[in-house]
């Protein structure tokens, strides 16, 4: 198998895992009536999503496989909207609950910019192994806050860690870089403590 082939493997596994990760948080909201994804995480991802769907996408075939996550974040984010304020209202006013949510998404978009700038990388990998790590420690946290499963599940727990296995492991093939590589081991750290977690949760509440 040539180099190129692989790295494609790797590629299409990492967008695989990651749109069936999002289809399976907006089935799970849907069912539920609650979000799935930490707010954080979301303005993250819809700002890198948008960013490279339609600003600096490197070719016809990422635009739209990256585009794809943008439309299934839309939803996401809808289900924040929609369903978020009720875990809060007892803590914050609604006006202060969408304007952090406006507040977020407009600094995430230009810090995504500016790590582009800052580590001269057009593609925005560094952002997008950041954002990610930020998103596991944030579903650790949304488990932990909640106590229950709800707008989660086992099956989002591995297919984002598969996905992000698969970028790993592609980037550390042929984009390798000490930080990358820190933040990779640190991601699949997290998404199995993450995976232990439900596991945990399964075994004792499912007799």
């Amino acid at each position: 198998m040539t180099q190129e082939k692989f790295l494609l493997i790797c590629q299409f596994g990492m967008w695989l895992f990651w749109i069936i990760t999002y289809i399976l948080i907006i089935k799970q909201g849907i069912k539920d009536k609650r979000y799935g994804m930490p707010m954080a995480a979301i303005c993250a991802n819809i700002s890198w999503e948008f960013i490279f769907s339609f600003m600096y996408p490197l070719n016809d075939l990422q635009r739209i496989l990256t585009f794809l996550w943008f439309l299934l974040d839309i939803f996401i984010m809808a289900q924040f909207l929609l369903y978020g304020y009720k875990e809060y209202k007892k803590i914050i006013p609604r006006k202060i609950f969408y304007s952090s949510f406006f507040i977020t998404l407009v600094v995430s978009f230009f810090t995504i910019l500016a790590l582009m700038h800052e580590f001269n990388d057009k593609a925005g990998i560094y952002a997008a192994f950041f954002q990610n790590l930020m998103m596991s420690g944030l579903f650790i946290a949304l488990f932990i806050q909640r106590g229950n499963l709800s707008g989660q599940s086992m099956g989002i727990a591995v297919c984002k860690m598969i996905g992000t296995v698969f970028a790993a492991i592609g980037f550390y093939m042929y984009f390798r870089t000490p930080l990358i590589t820190i933040i990779s081991l640190a991601i699949f750290i997290y998404d199995w403590v993450y995976i232990v977690l439900i596991y945990r949760f399964y075994v004792k509440y499912a007799k």
